[in-house]
């Protein structure tokens, strides 16, 4: 070989292993995720462009989460309203199907969540939590109905029905045993849910559990950021039907809340410091159902 043509195939080679190494070594560029909200079984963000930056609990900025506003609340309403007709009227059985459902997804994305810092113990508790409502859907009327003794040729039978879309303003701590306490009862009686969270990475990974478990679109809406910017326009409005302030630490808050909510006779249920771990009983469920007495002539 000619020696230029040596010398310059040296060269190229040289290079190469020169741009490989330097490939090889060079820091990666990391790629933020981006949290959405969760707004009708679809992942919009918030119509106002905002954002604001996750920290770990080593606070270093890990992600970026959506701000709901105002118009995101009112889009979550649309949403949840449009779903109730379907998910109410679905067969107890159904419902419990369902919320299974979601047990067997997040079951196998359990790794995801602690990666996300919630303990292992934790995602099992979760777990079970959701299988011990799912047991619930078809077993509730007989506990909290039934037929009534009436002096009369009559029956009389009361019957549970959900109330409608239920707000819930979800607690920061636990993330993930906290939320699923606040969202499976509403689901397990037959109501949709719109909640306001300020833990968007474990909310929103849960929504995608939510939106691959055979959960309809709108059924469970999920809105991060501000519970004080989001929840009184939710307090106040009309087709919002129940307010769970479990997630509301600061008692002036709770109680603007509570009185805007009176306005348009909502149900509100603001419990006392919870144990998640303990046995929630029937409270949780029993806060957004009515009952319903029908009368009817025996003999005909």
């Amino acid at each position: 070989m000619p020696a230029k043509k040596k010398e310059s195939a040296d060269s190229v080679a040289s290079a190469t292993r020169v741009t490989a190494g330097a490939t090889a070594t060079a820091p990666r560029l990391a790629v933020r995720k981006t949290y959405k909200l969760f707004i009708g079984g679809a992942f919009p963000r918030s119509e106002s462009g905002r954002t604001y930056v996750v920290a770990d609990s080593k606070g270093q900025f890990v992600a970026n989460a959506a701000q709901a506003s105002r118009k995101d609340a009112r889009d979550a309403v649309l949403a949840a309203r449009a779903a109730f007709g379907k998910w109410s009227g679905a067969t107890a059985y159904n419902k419990g199907q369902v919320i299974y459902r979601i047990a067997e997804m997040l079951e196998g994305r359990r790794d995801e969540f602690t990666s996300l810092e919630v303990p292992a113990s934790e995602v099992d508790e979760a777990i079970d939590r959701l299988v011990w409502y799912a047991g619930w859907t078809d077993k509730l009327a007989q506990v909290v109905g039934g037929a009534n003794p009436v002096a009369g040729p009559y029956f009389n039978i009361s019957s549970p029905e959900p109330s409608g879309v239920v707000a819930v303003v979800a607690p920061s701590q636990p993330t993930l045993l906290g939320l699923v306490s606040v969202i499976a009862p509403a689901m397990a009686t037959g109501n949709t849910v719109i909640v306001i969270t300020d833990a968007p990475r474990v909310a929103i990974t849960l929504a995608e559990v939510l939106a691959t478990s055979d959960v309809p679109g709108g059924v469970v809406n999920i809105l991060t950021g501000s519970a004080a910017e989001v929840a009184p326009w939710l307090a106040s409005h009309s087709d919002v039907n129940g307010l769970d302030l479990t997630g509301v630490a600061d008692a002036k808050l709770a109680l603007e809340l509570e009185q805007a909510a009176a306005e348009t006779l909502k149900r509100v249920r603001r419990p006392a410091a919870v144990d998640w771990s303990a046995d929630p009983g029937l409270a949780p469920m029993t806060a957004y159902l009515e009952t319903k007495t029908v009368w009817h002539p025996k003999g005909m």
